[in-house]
């Protein structure tokens, strides 16, 4: 068996949020978020449910650090829930809910698991949204002033910090589409959400330094490569304008201090700016946003495929049958996340790339022995690993790879019908059930490298078991 083998002090890690994981809706004084509110609504989530329980980490985190161990991961990344730690969203600390990562921190450290918290993974606190949210400048500061409180505690013992979570998601999902929290559907107000977080980014990130100047703090972006459907050119300039509106629109400022020239035509042309002005880029913006990075976090799921709909608007367009998708309807297509690594590398040269979060929804029941023989999930990762081998032999500064996600979880605006874990998580009970990945997963692991795929079974489907 031939191996694809991975640097030494490479980081193998597993992902979560806390939202969608924690639970502990009403413990020791955590307060409210945007997602607490948006799922009580009536119509806001698929499947009728809401995070209030979840996967009961808040209570069982002691356990999930085991699963962790036993998979002998080298990293954890996690987020921390404001509301948890600030219940308003400003001081004073709510001691207990610190106390909780606290101990976290101290106990993946003991298991020899480096902690990669993400400071904002989506979960504001309902009174700062009250305020404004992010299209309230004045948030930039309650973000500041939340992030030194958490580095004070946890930063003599974390080396590497994210400041957000994918911010085209907030951006777009939360205050453009209106399909996660805080459902809004405002694409001016999305602009300066957009600009609030990244302006938060690079304030945060002097902050973290300023306590800790050996810190290494990034920003995750979920990245997906467009590619046209035909060489026509409305084709061509229908990936244009995804490329600008969902990638560059995030990247350019952080590593070029400017917004995508191209990109902003295209607002302006939809009528979400006014022409020759973003009113909510004030001087020295740009220059704090464009502080130097010490990694880029990178999520990668899928490509997507443009092509000039009526009257020319770009639209996706499906290039494979509804069978070979995902259960959130991806095509997978491990070619994109090399494409995706080597464009970084030549556009925007980060010193070091983690993939934080890369995985599959697959909704696979359990065998009568009770074995979720997850072969989908496996082909994913197998396919994707492969790909980011291949990146890092042509030179990318790949520093380690996260799947997402550890559990199965609360999969935001679509409840818990989408399973992306490598351990499934029984509803009442809440006990963990490891699924054949996780044990592919962690032969990954402790060999460092990747095997050669297993020859198909006569169902067509690749067996763990037989890697």
């Amino acid at each position: 068996m031939s191996r694809r083998e991975f640097p030494k002090d490479f980081i193998w890690g597993a992902a979560t949020s806390a939202q969608q994981i924690e639970g502990g809706r009403h413990a020791e004084g955590r307060g409210e978020s945007i997602w607490d509110r948006f799922a009580s609504l009536p119509g806001k989530i698929a499947d009728g449910s809401n995070p209030d329980i979840a996967c009961d980490h808040y209570h069982r985190w002691s356990e999930d650090v085991d699963l962790m161990a036993s998979l002998g991961l080298k990293g954890y990344r996690f987020s921390l829930a404001w509301p948890r730690i600030m219940p308003t969203g400003r001081a004073p600390i709510n001691t207990p809910g610190l106390d909780f990562y606290d101990r976290l921190v101290d106990r993946l450290l003991a298991v020899g698991i480096a902690p990669f918290p993400t400071l904002y993974h989506w979960d504001l606190p309902q009174t700062l949204q009250d305020e404004g949210g992010w299209a309230n400048r004045e948030i930039v500061d309650h973000f500041c002033d939340y992030t030194e409180a958490v580095v004070r505690r946890l930063g003599d013992r974390v080396t590497h910090w994210v400041t957000h979570n994918e911010p085209w998601c907030i951006t777009t999902l939360g205050h453009e589409e209106g399909h996660h929290a805080p459902g809004h559907k405002n694409p001016r107000e999305a602009m300066a959400v957009a600009h609030h977080l990244l302006l938060s980014h690079g304030r945060a990130t002097q902050v973290i330094r300023r306590e800790f100047p050996e810190a290494k703090v990034g920003l995750v972006n979920i990245h997906c490569p467009p590619q046209p459907r035909t060489s026509s050119a409305p084709d061509l300039n229908a990936a244009r304008w995804y490329d600008g509106f969902f990638n560059r629109w995030y990247l350019d400022p952080l590593f070029k201090g400017e917004y995508p020239a191209d990109a902003v035509a295209d607002r302006v042309a939809a009528g979400h700016l006014p022409a020759g002005e973003m009113p909510f880029v004030q001087p020295g913006d740009m220059e704090i946003i464009a502080t130097d990075l010490d990694f880029l976090g990178l999520n990668y799921y899928s490509r997507i495929v443009m092509q000039a709909g009526p009257e020319g608007k770009p639209e996706a367009f499906v290039p494979v049958p509804r069978e070979e998708l995902t259960d959130m309807g991806w095509e997978v297509y491990p070619a994109g996340l090399t494409e995706t690594l080597l464009r970084i590398r030549r556009d925007y040269a980060p010193p070091a790339i983690f993939i934080m979060e890369n995985g599959a929804a697959y909704d696979v029941p359990a065998d009568e022995d009770g074995r979720i023989r997850d072969t989908r999930r496996i082909a994913y990762l197998q396919g994707h690993l492969e790909a980011a081998h291949e990146a890092l032999a042509q030179g990318v500064p790949l520093a380690g790879y996260f799947t997402w996600s550890l559990l199965d979880n609360f999969e935001w605006g679509l409840g818990y019908e989408k399973k992306f874990g490598l351990f499934a998580v029984d509803p009442l009970t809440h006990n963990r059930i490891a699924k054949d990945s996780a044990d592919w997963y962690r032969q990954v692991v402790t060999a460092n490298a990747v095997p050669d795929a297993p020859e198909p079974t006569r169902e067509g489907e690749n067996r763990a078991s037989q890697t």
